[in-house]
């Protein structure tokens, strides 16, 4: 089931708020835009009735609208009528008739609309002028501009009011829409405030919106990182629990066997073993710390590509002085380019542990060999002569506490999606040890 989008769920709760709204609107704008238009058909209708009314043989009555006959309605009841002055000139620019006690417009041949400044003092007045068919007689109607736009602003007014209105009820209708809408936000912020550090737990992925999955991954992410780490880190603390316990068991015991022993072949054994013990525990506590280093690395060390044939050469080249010093012949073989994603801190640290444990592990005269396999995507150490008794090797191995080094091995090459295993020795060894990488695996079986 594909999941909803939070972007529709919040566009369809703000669009039908808005729609609600501005629909309630338009109909009240509309139902008074018919309103006021009636009513403004009424004033020009009330206007054009009380000029023709006062209209006597072609002469208005003296006195214009205020002589309405007795007894008739009252025409300026309308908002919109407009009191409007008329003058008749005949050709010759002398005043034929004239109604409305508004001031006398000067004459001229022009006709249309012009806006002139009249009487004492000087107000300005609309005119519009037009003359008959034979331009016997011109016909000019005037009206104060005071009047009209006092007729504009009480529309303006009208029309103005319910927008007026519309910001705070739109306002908060988008709010409640919005809100409502965010309410998958509101409650996946709960559910991160409400998780416990001590008891981490993945957030439930069925349900969310689309928007919600990448920061939804991103938080089990951290959380499985960080549960991974704890576990990490209660391993790390049994393994130097266990680990310790021994040499460190052996050693109080070898001490208590010196006090009061006098000096001679068992006392110098005592010692000798003190001595080994000693070295052993700095090799555990070594090992423990690489352990440390790996689990570290993998949450705070970002994955880069590694050409893994300079790593070796590099790691070889500082155990060379050492290896000849014991009398080890340490060798490398490229068999081509190799390049994965990883950690080259991690893998270093792999690599040297097998090379130290071949070159401390085995008599001085052994060939240790590092072998890096590009076409099965693998690097593999190989020591110790073909002759030497298998048992031999392997209790010589455990005894020096091999097993911890391999465990840091084996952890390094999990981080790597890798496998760590013992594998068949090439012609002229007895041991090999390989990590193959499970991408470049994959790899090249997808080119067989």
């Amino acid at each position: 089931m594909k999941a909803p989008r939070l972007t529709n769920q919040l566009l369809a709760w703000i669009l039908g708020s808005l729609v609600l709204v501005w629909g309630t609107f338009i109909l009240m704008g509309y139902l008074t835009g018919e309103h006021e238009a009636d009513e403004l058909t009424d004033g020009h209708l009330a206007s054009t009735a009380s000029l023709l009314a006062n209209l006597r043989g072609g002469e208005f009555l003296p006195g214009g609208i205020s002589q309405a006959p007795a007894g008739a309605l009252d025409l300026k009841a309308h908002d919109y009528q407009q009191s409007m002055n008329v003058v008749i000139w005949r050709a010759d620019g002398s005043i034929s008739t004239r109604s409305g006690a508004g001031p006398l417009p000067s004459f001229t041949p022009d006709e249309g609309f012009e806006t002139q400044l009249l009487g004492s003092p000087p107000v300005a007045w609309r005119a519009f002028s037009k003359w008959d068919g034979p331009r016997q007689r011109k016909v000019t109607v005037l009206l104060a501009l005071s009047e009209r736009d006092a007729l504009a602003q009480d529309i303006a007014a009208q029309i103005v009011e319910p927008g007026l209105w519309l910001l705070p009820v739109v306002a908060l209708a988008l709010g409640l829409a919005v809100h409502r809408g965010l309410r998958p936000l509101y409650s996946l912020s709960q559910e991160v405030h409400a998780l416990d550090v001590r008891k981490p737990r993945r957030l439930p992925t069925e349900g969310r919106h689309q928007e919600f999955q990448a920061s939804v991954d991103a938080i089990n992410s951290l959380v499985e990182r960080y549960q991974a780490s704890l576990d990490r880190e209660r391993a790390l603390a049994d393994e130097f629990a266990h680990e310790l316990r021994t040499p460190l068991t052996s050693l109080s015991l070898q001490v208590q066997a010196l006090r009061g022993r006098p000096d001679g072949p068992e006392r110098e054994a005592a010692l000798k073993r003190l001595e080994f013990d000693v070295l052993q525990t700095g090799e555990v506590i070594a090992q423990l710390l690489s352990l440390a280093r790996a689990s570290r690395t993998q949450l705070d060390v970002a994955l880069e590509t590694i050409e893994l044939g300079e790593l070796a050469r590099s790691v070889v080249a500082d155990f060379a002085p050492a290896a000849y010093a014991s009398g080890h012949e340490l060798s490398l073989d490229i068999q081509g380019p190799f390049q994965l994603e990883g950690h080259s801190i991690l893998l270093e640290l792999a690599l040297r542990n097998l090379i130290d444990n071949a070159l401390n592990h085995t008599p001085g005269g052994t060939q240790v060999a590092v072998q890096l396999l590009p076409a099965i995507g693998a690097i593999q150490v190989c020591d110790r002569p073909a002759s030497m008794p298998t048992a031999a090797a392997g209790r010589a191995r455990s005894q020096a506490g091999l097993g911890l080094g391999h465990r840091v091995v084996r952890k390094v090459a999990d981080l790597h999606d890798a496998r760590f295993e013992q594998v068949e020795p090439p012609a002229g060894f007895g041991c090999c040890y390989r990590i193959t990488f499970g991408a470049v695996r994959q790899a090249s079986g997808d080119r067989a």
